[in-house]
């Protein structure tokens, strides 16, 4: 899993570290944390194949103008983790989907297993505990 690189856009530093953690104990490259939109346009430059975005960040609530960028700008796939899930009730074009936190390392293990199946085009089904977007349920070519 070692080519999957994810971008971490949460700015609770114990959240983020938490989440860093899991991830590279999976095997997952992670490129970064950003807090804040300007941080996460700097670590977008590294083009991350997998993003999970918090909504609302240091900068207020920028997380669906983030996730929306860096799934139409960079070709990220991008899922929210977020507490506020309810603010996204008709979702974000481009966008998978939303986690609710908080979440366990067996959720996130989960869900990154689909994540990076669905950007291959490989079938997967998705967990229980994501919620997926109507826009992701109609895009061309998925597989769920």
């Amino acid at each position: 899993m070692t080519d999957n690189r994810i971008l971490i856009v949460e700015d609770e530093f114990i959240v983020a570290l938490n989440l860093r953690q899991i991830m590279s104990n999976m095997g997952f490259d992670v490129i970064g944390i950003a807090p804040d939109a300007a941080t996460a346009e700097q670590l977008a430059q590294r083009k991350p194949d997998i993003a999970l975005v918090d909504l609302n960040l240091r900068d207020g609530p920028t997380g669906p103008e983030i996730g929306a960028k860096l799934s139409q700008e960079y070709g990220t796939t991008v899922l929210f983790l977020t507490a506020n899930a309810s603010q996204l009730r008709d979702g974000i074009k481009g966008t998978i989907g939303v986690l609710s936190k908080p979440v366990d390392e067996q959720a996130i293990g989960t869900v990154l297993d689909f994540l990076v199946k669905h950007r291959v085009g490989e079938p997967a089904s998705p967990p229980p505990s994501l919620r997926l977007f109507p826009s992701a349920l109609n895009q061309e070519g998925a597989n769920f």
